[in-house]
């Protein structure tokens, strides 16, 4: 029996304007979550996973655009629906969990009121009933002195109880698929554990499916079970999250993995990635060719394409899972 994606991001490409004209900044992106499951899609600042997760909700900046593929969502192409429509998914059927969550909420209003009209958005609850669906979230997402808290501005309280007030917020309508992008950035190592922690736990006990945008391997490594490695547009390697990052097979992969300190790695000091990446997606040849130990003339001349193996990956010359570990600090080493 065929098991249907939740979410299928099918040849998703996206463009943006410039001085010299529309350049593509995501190209050909093909991604599954599964109901329940978890995703996380990981990369360098700039490889085009935020605007990724922009273009599913269809919120990409004016002037942007998609120029190809389909946001298959429940069998629903996202591409083809009316804004109407696409206001009752965007916090009803898929909730959002913004990088920045003192952006991400009103100033002026209570945070208690922020959830409660969240509920009230996407449910035919009444205003008595909004609030107390809200403070039951507060609960839910272990806030401290729930009536105290409710009445509380955003510029009052901390910052990760500013974002456990957003993942209320992004699950007051019950969805079924949650995206996040970077939920932990800017806060503390405790913080940010408690929130993974959080995450982790409403996504086993209210059966979401979580598609998480980070640039930390340890971020994935707690709250994923499938990783998609994405470099300058492409996703470049996918796959079970242990069996990536036990043995990488693009040298990209590789390098990100050398670059992160490591306590299973002693006496070994991390390694950068030689090399820039590029502004724009590359066409016609690969284009983590200049920073690639292993490229040759095959990686100059023509891209590579992602697989469909279980493990996937888009490379001429991949790495092979004998001798990984030399393999993964020489990738890192040289560029």
């Amino acid at each position: 029996m065929t098991v249907v994606p939740l979410l299928h991001v099918n040849g998703l490409s996206v463009k943006m304007p410039s001085a010299r004209g529309p350049v593509s900044v995501v190209e050909g992106v093909d991604l599954k979550v599964d109901a329940g499951e978890s995703l996380g899609l990981v990369g360098e600042s700039g490889c085009g996973k935020t605007t990724t997760l922009l273009a599913v909700l269809r919120l990409l900046p004016v002037g942007s655009a998609i120029s190809a593929g389909q946001i298959i969502f429940e069998g629903e192409d996202l591409r083809l629906v009316d804004e109407p429509g696409l206001r009752a998914i965007r916090g009803g059927r898929i909730g959002v969990i913004w990088q920045d969550p003192l952006a991400a909420l009103d100033p002026v209003m209570r945070v208690g009121e922020q959830i409660a009209e969240a509920v009230r958005a996407h449910t035919r609850l009444d205003r008595r009933h909004a609030q107390a669906r809200a403070k039951e979230l507060m609960r839910l997402v272990e806030l401290p002195d729930v009536d105290r808290t409710y009445r509380a501005y955003p510029h009052e309280l901390s910052g990760g109880q500013r974002q456990r007030i957003v993942i209320a917020t992004a699950i007051a309508a019950e969805p079924v698929l949650l995206l996040a992008d970077e939920p932990t950035t800017a806060l503390d190592v405790t913080v940010q554990d408690q929130v993974l922690t959080l995450l982790s736990r409403l996504r086993v006990e209210l059966g979401l499916a979580l598609l998480l945008i980070t640039h930390d391997l340890a971020i994935i490594s707690q709250t994923c079970n499938r990783v998609g490695v994405m470099y300058a547009g492409r996703i470049v390697e996918t796959g079970q999250v242990a069996e990536v990052f036990a043995a990488p097979r693009h040298p990209y992969t590789a390098g990100l993995i050398a670059a992160a300190p490591s306590v299973d790695r002693p006496g070994e000091r991390p390694a950068g990635i030689a090399g820039t990446p590029p502004a724009a997606v590359a066409s016609q040849n690969c284009a983590f060719a200049p920073r690639c130990p292993r490229s040759d003339q095959m990686c100059a001349n023509a891209c590579p394409t992602l697989g469909e193996e279980t493990h996937a990956v888009a490379c001429h010359h991949p790495l092979t899972t004998v001798g990984q570990g030399s393999a993964r600090r020489k990738a890192a080493r040289s560029g």
